[in-house]
């Protein structure tokens, strides 16, 4: 049951000092901005208006996610600092005896309701603020970046060693949990490892005939590992051929214990087939496509990007586009898997924009990336009045004459701008590595951290504005 406001203050309140019961400016700014029935709306779906136990009050979950994204909080760090504090509480509207949500509670709350939802409170903050014209759209600048996956570097031979160590714990919690008891399995955790820790060694090695050896010993182990992930798996498979025979016979907590178990065991196998298959595309001297290659047995939509960058030339995850205004304010952002161009991106963006503000941005800059002469003039037939986007490759002398002149090359100098947004989401919003697996949850993760920017300038914004 959906609850959107907490309780009434309790008698503790009026015990507490006036000096205990103030918040910090930015906080009571964010206080009175959330303090709005419009945020509630995207919750409505996900939650009976009758039914269930009542859920956390969304103007307390609302709050306690702002502080987790606004000081890079883990969810139990996040519940322990507002426990701890007098105004972190009353600024998540909980009385200084009521106690905290769980924070299971919280992750709970933030897959439920997933990527709509999040999405629909940037909106609402976006079309609040417009309301009330503090949202310039005179000139927006795009740029893109790569928002990490909570992975480690992947290689052929670790993502080997970790499937089986991965296939080989999945049968010891299918077992423990009563299921497929008498189905033998072969652990080659320690074989796997041993072999890892063989290559490691030899890489070590220098001089230019010792290399060649060692990548010939590379290429033998890491096909003896590819064998032992096959044969794990083939093992493997008839553990949860057994063990499903068992799921209906299994109740209570044994019972979900054992199929999550049995449904972990069974990606797991899938997955290690995908690895062993592009790591024995590597000796035939193929390169494993990077639009499907598997990086990562727990987060399988994350791909390679390689965006040229000199201390990190690829980088694993997920390529995000973010457009803002001259105050800083994201007008727009988007997640997408893998490495899409550039360009087709944008159009689209300067649309979104529009359709949330009724205002067409008057002037677009981006970098060379989005150079291409089709994406100027869908811009110009949206209404932009200015398009300052160097082209790709050679222009033409006329081209050359218009990127010179000095209201192109201010709006491109200003550009540089979203690079040093686009850090400061990635050092204090949490853009920098996501720590929630998937495509659709990374989204969730990087549009809670827009939603704590966008509400940090637009309070300060609205704030300036009053004095």
């Amino acid at each position: 049951m959906l609850r959107t406001r907490s309780e009434q203050p309790s008698l503790w309140e009026s015990v507490l000092p006036e000096v205990c019961l103030r918040l910090p400016a930015e906080l009571e700014r964010v206080d009175a901005w959330l303090d709005d029935e419009r945020f509630f709306a995207p919750f409505v779906p996900y939650f009976s208006a009758r039914m269930g136990r009542p859920s956390v009050p969304m103007e307390t979950y609302l709050r306690l996610m702002f502080l987790k994204h606004r000081y890079q909080l883990g969810y139990e760090s996040s519940c322990a600092e507002v426990s701890d504090s007098i105004s972190w509480r009353r600024f998540c509207q909980l009385n200084i005896d009521d106690p905290l949500p769980h924070p299971t509670t919280l992750m709970k709350i933030t897959t439920r309701c997933g990527e709509a939802a999040v999405e629909a409170l940037n909106e609402a903050a976006l079309t609040k603020a417009n309301a009330v014209k503090l949202v310039k759209t005179g000139k927006v600048r795009a740029d893109t970046t790569v928002v990490s996956a909570n992975v480690n570097y992947p290689t052929d031979t670790g993502l080997l060693a970790r499937a089986v160590n991965k296939i080989a714990g999945a049968v010891r919690r299918i077992k423990a949990a009563g299921g497929a008891t008498r189905t033998p399995f072969r652990d080659r955790s320690r074989a796997a490892g041993r072999r890892v820790r063989t290559i490691a060694s030899k890489l070590r090695l220098r001089g230019a005939q010792a290399r060649e050896q060692a990548q010939a010993t590379v290429r033998r182990i890491t096909g003896e590992l590819a064998d032992l992930a096959t044969r794990t798996a083939r093992d493997a498979a008839a553990v949860l051929r057994n063990a499903r025979r068992t799921t209906r016979a299994a109740t209570g907590r044994a019972g979900g214990r054992l199929r999550r178990a049995i449904d972990e065991l069974a990606t797991t196998i899938e997955r290690t087939g995908r690895i062993v298959a592009q790591t024995r595309v590597r000796p035939a001297g193929d390169t494993p496509d990077s639009a499907t290659r598997l990086v990562s047995l727990h987060d399988p939509d994350a791909r390679p990007i390689a965006k040229g960058r000199l201390g990190k030339p690829v980088e694993f995850g997920y390529k995000a586009q973010v457009l803002d205004n001259q105050d800083g304010v994201v007008l727009d952002y988007t997640l997408e898997q893998g490495n899409p161009a550039d360009a087709p991106q944008l159009v689209s963006a300067v649309r979104r924009v529009r359709r949330r503000t009724g205002n067409t941005p008057r002037a677009v800059t981006a970098d060379r990336g989005y150079g291409e002469a089709s994406v100027e003039n869908q811009l110009l037939d949206l209404g932009v009045k200015t398009v300052a986007i160097p082209r790709k490759g050679k222009t033409a002398p006329a081209r050359q004459h218009h990127e010179r002149r000095p209201s192109f090359r201010k709006l491109v100098k200003w550009r540089t701008g979203c690079e040093g947004r686009i850090s400061h989401l990635k050092h204090r919003y949490g853009w920098d590595r996501t720590r929630l697996d998937g495509r659709d949850r990374t989204t969730i993760w990087c549009g809670h951290g827009i939603l704590a920017h966008n509400l940090v300038k637009i309070t300060a914004l609205a704030a300036a504005r009053t004095t």
